[in-house]
């Protein structure tokens, strides 16, 4: 475990553990898969997708995973959260990419029934987290909210996070296709399934630290984030049982995660319980978030200059990394 002197305490170091999300854009195979909605990531498909671009990708994600965190600890991220993964081979390709190989990564991943095929899932460090329990959680959409009846599962892991025991959920809520408010219902119902099982959690111990992460398709201000789950902005008005959104002032300020139309959004949140917010107690607490958005993932040139740089631009590769820029957050714990 790396330890860090902070330099708000001169005499106390700390343990440093890294918390991300990534949206991994579009991460399939090249393999057609004939039960889902895969075929213009194959060879044969519009894109004219292979194993030279499918492995540049592979390497492109590595590079930004290889790099997230790592000013405050050279391991990067304990947890990782991503979305938009097609199966566990990319998964498997992926950890075991030569720049993040070292570190031993290991994946908790369940297939989901949604249409496209993606999925969402948990890479995590052995060396800092072990898992305890797993389990996906069906999403009942709303009739009329969404063309199609299925969407991602979310992704519940318990563990121990250096002995601590910690719950994560791994969410990629239903796009706004269709538009904003018809959708809106959906990622409510998604949410909902998010708040039903962190309730029974902290029925039981009312000081679960809980970690809800995820692309949520929707911004920090939107009423699947204020009203179903309850989190706010500003970490003094969190009640017990509550949840505390670092992500809300940053969203005001017209900093985000991806672009859309020359408007910033900021989908990609990890949200936390109350039982981080204490700087006082033996365990880790919240410290800060970040979005990791390196020059190298911009956009330089065209119609998406200053975005994210994306790995297509239609049907032709665009040799990025992806769509949405990855958040971060840094727990501490006392030495």
């Amino acid at each position: 475990m790396f330890c860090f002197p902070y330099s708000y305490s001169q005499k106390q170091q700390y343990k440093v553990a890294v918390v991300a999300f990534y949206n991994l854009e579009n991460f399939y195979d090249t393999v057609d898969n004939p039960i889902v909605n895969d075929d213009e990531f194959t060879p044969k498909g519009d894109k004219n997708y292979n194993s030279n671009i499918y492995f540049n990708k592979v390497e492109h994600l590595a590079t930004v995973i290889s790099q997230i965190g790592t000013d405050v600890n050279p391991d990067g991220p304990a947890l990782l959260g991503v979305a938009e993964i097609e199966n566990d081979t990319v998964l498997n390709d992926l950890i075991n990419q030569k720049l993040i190989k070292d570190r031993n990564y290991h994946y908790v991943h369940y297939d989901s029934r949604d249409l496209r095929g993606v999925d969402v899932g948990l890479i995590y460090n052995p060396k800092y987290f072990t898992v305890e329990d797993s389990r996906k959680l069906f999403v009942v959409l709303p009739s009329g909210s969404k063309t199609s009846f299925l969407t991602r599962d979310v992704l519940w892991v318990k563990g121990k996070l250096n002995g601590e025991t910690v719950h994560v959920f791994v969410n990629h809520w239903p796009s706004r296709l269709g538009g904003e408010e018809r959708s809106a219902p959906a990622r409510a119902a998604a949410a909902r399934v998010d708040k039903n099982f962190m309730d029974s959690i902290q029925k039981e111990d009312p000081n679960a630290k809980i970690i809800m992460m995820g692309d949520l398709n929707d911004d920090p201000i939107s009423p699947s984030l204020t009203k179903v789950i309850g989190a706010v902005g500003d970490p003094e008005k969190v009640k017990p049982g509550g949840f505390y959104n670092p992500w809300v002032e940053m969203y005001k300020k017209g900093i985000g995660t991806l672009a859309y139309q020359d408007a910033w959004g900021l989908f990609d949140q990890i949200i936390i319980s109350q039982a981080w917010l204490n700087k006082d107690q033996q365990g880790f607490f919240f410290y800060k978030q970040h979005i990791f958005n390196q020059e190298f993932m911009i956009e330089n040139n065209g119609k998406y200059k200053g975005y994210p740089m994306r790995t297509w631009d239609g049907n032709t590769y665009r040799g990025g990394y992806s769509d949405h820029f990855p958040t971060y957050i840094i727990m501490l714990k006392k030495v």
